[in-house]
């Protein structure tokens, strides 16, 4: 079994750690301090690590030698009851060279929160260390007003709630940067109405389809863009973990940067070093680094479709998952049922 942490409750210590960038400037320096706030109200104490507003690092808040550590104590610390990354970066995989996993496998489990470079700690938390951990908001993502996403985020972290669906609608990727205020109340600009593309690949064949796709498994991943780069790593067993679990891997993944020729090669990548030998179906979230368009012909869907279609699994794509808002947090390592038509996508954690 894999190991799920305590649910967490009011009273109880969140601990705030940069093992990818820290809080250091603005946005996140200002969204820091109202999440924090947010999250007291709520009734939550909060410690923070020395590393959580540093910005004197290379990709990540600081010496990947004293992130590293700091995560680490931060997790076998009997005074911290669940742990929220401080921000995303691009670097955090020099962190987890330095986090001892023996000590994270044999402390006593608690809640991780993060995504984008935090897949770097999440991925072997659970294949190595047994251990759940949730791909969602950073600190700075609780910074404004509380709406799907921090809601079932902090459900997760309590336990409230079981079956978790995705969004209406979503925030369409722009190039335009925006002014914000932070005096003023923040949400999510949602603009489009979310339409899944789902594809049935029964007949090792990847067909569209308009009726409802179903898997069951443990879900893992989380960012594509870093998951490429663990391969063959000696943080790399996901082959082994695979093989040790019978009812299957859903595969949750997300493009932050890559274009599809970029995307294609990283699916590829992954296929060919047997990661989705024990695929049960695959949740593709909104493709940030390829949402419209093809490059020569190769688009967000096929740069997947393709390779994968002759795992004769089902695949969902456009998912409320990842770095278009807003995003549905995800349990790795939790086994689940899960269903989805062009309109929703729910999961149902057993």
């Amino acid at each position: 079994m894999i190991r799920k942490p305590k649910n967490i409750k009011s009273g109880d210590t969140i601990g705030i750690t940069a093992p990818a960038f820290g809080a250091a400037i603005e946005p996140y320096s200002i969204l820091i301090d109202i999440a924090e706030k947010k999250i007291k109200d709520r009734g939550y104490n909060i410690i923070e690590g020395k590393t959580a507003r540093m910005g004197d690092g290379l990709g990540i808040s600081t010496d990947p030698k004293v992130t590293g550590a700091e995560l680490t104590e931060f997790y076998k610390r009997d005074d911290i009851d669940a742990i929220i990354s401080a921000g995303g970066g691009e670097l955090m995989v020099e962190t987890i060279a330095n986090v001892d996993f023996d000590v994270i496998k044999n402390s006593e489990p608690k809640w991780f929160v993060g995504y984008s470079d935090n897949t770097s700690f999440l991925l072997p938390l659970v294949t190595i260390a047994n251990t759940c951990g949730i791909y969602g908001p950073c600190i700075s993502g609780y910074g404004k007003e509380w709406e799907g996403t921090e809601n079932d985020a902090f459900a997760l972290l309590e336990g409230t709630k079981k079956i978790f669906s995705g969004y209406e609608k979503f925030v369409k990727p722009t190039e335009e940067k925006e002014e914000m205020d932070y005096s003023k109340p923040l949400f999510y600009k949602c603009d489009t109405k979310k339409i899944l593309t789902n594809f049935d690949c029964s007949s090792k064949k990847a067909e569209k389809t308009d009726g409802e796709v179903k898997m069951q498994g443990i879900l893992l991943g989380g960012c594509i863009d870093v998951l490429a780069n663990m391969v063959g790593t000696r943080f790399d067993k996901v082959s082994e973990f695979a093989k040790t679990h019978e009812e299957g891997i859903i595969w949750v993944l997300e493009n932050c940067e890559l274009n599809p020729m970029s995307y294609r090669r990283a699916i590829w990548n992954l296929k060919e070093s047997g990661w989705f030998e024990n695929a049960s179906g695959f949740i593709i979230g909104r493709s940030n680094g390829c949402f419209d368009g093809d490059l020569m012909g190769v688009d967000k869907y096929n740069a997947v479709t393709d390779l994968l279609q002759e795992l004769g699994v089902p695949m969902i794509f456009d998912a409320d998952i990842g770095h278009i808002d807003p995003m549905l947090p995800v349990i790795m390592g939790a086994e689940a049922k899960v269903s989805a038509d062009t309109n929703n996508l729910k999961i149902e954690y057993m």
